[in-house]
């Protein structure tokens, strides 16, 4: 009887260091998972462009942004044409090699020539606040997921901005009689509103690259803005959080 019970326990005990070394071969199978964060993983660099920067504070600071967050001009971030929101992009100062790393939530500038407006405290990292525009280098870092099908990025091409309404009904009315896109007149508003003329809709930034090269050959300056539905709709119905600036005739000159 006691060569038995002592047989049960060696049996017993077999079973739990077997079972001990089990739970210990699956935890090192499955570790916990890494953060995957955009701002710790970054994705390879997608793009680079250079050109101007500008930036924005006042009075846009606590507004709505156009991806719909509120715009916080002490926040690492920034407004730009055409990237996805959610983009983060390294900014590099060509004139002192400064640089600052920003996430897209806002949409512009709205002038020829320009890139990316950053905040107050992204423009102050590489020392333009006093200048108020900068030549730069924007290498994107980290995009965000795709997006469903159903909400593919569209693209149009701004042509003009103009503070007189009839201006911008005058160009769209001689775009209508020369180009077959659909035109739209859109109100930026601000300190002082513009009047934004916009042709074409297309999910292809080449085809709207395309259309740029030729509206600025016959019309005039003209360059790619991406169509997100909901900041097109809330700039028809009320004044937009961001500063718009054109270098059309009867245009605004940068308000920052």
């Amino acid at each position: 009887m006691g060569g038995r019970s002592l047989l049960v326990a060696a049996s017993i005990a077999s079973l739990i260091t077997l079972s001990g070394c089990r739970r210990k071969h699956v935890s090192r199978q499955f570790p916990p998972p890494l953060n995957s964060s955009p701002r710790q993983t970054p994705a390879p660099i997608q793009s680079t462009e250079t050109g101007t920067a500008s930036w924005y504070g006042h009075p846009y600071h606590g507004r709505p942004a156009a991806d719909g967050e509120i715009y916080d001009m002490e926040g690492m971030v920034a407004a730009h044409r055409t990237l996805p929101f959610n983009t983060w992009v390294r900014v590099t100062n060509l004139k002192n090699g400064k640089q600052v790393e920003v996430r897209i939530i806002d949409r512009g500038p709205f002038v020829d020539g320009r890139i990316i407006d950053l905040s107050h405290a992204a423009a102050q990292v590489i020392d333009m606040i006093g200048t108020g525009i900068a030549p730069v280098r924007v290498d994107v870092i980290s995009t965000p997921p795709p997006r469903p099908s159903r909400a593919v990025g569209l693209f149009a091409v701004q042509v003009g901005a103009f503070r007189d309404r009839s201006k911008a009904e005058e160009l769209k009315a001689k775009l209508d009689r020369n180009y077959s896109g659909p035109t739209k007149i859109i109100l930026r508003g601000g300190d002082v509103a513009l009047w934004r003329v916009l042709i074409g809709r297309t999910a292809s930034a080449d085809e709207a690259n395309r259309l740029a090269q030729r509206l600025r050959a016959e019309v005039g300056p003209a360059f790619v803005v991406r169509l997100d539905d909901s900041s097109v709709a809330a700039a028809q119905a009320a004044p937009a959080p961001h500063p718009a600036a054109d270098s059309t005739e009867n245009s605004v000159a940068p308000l920052h």
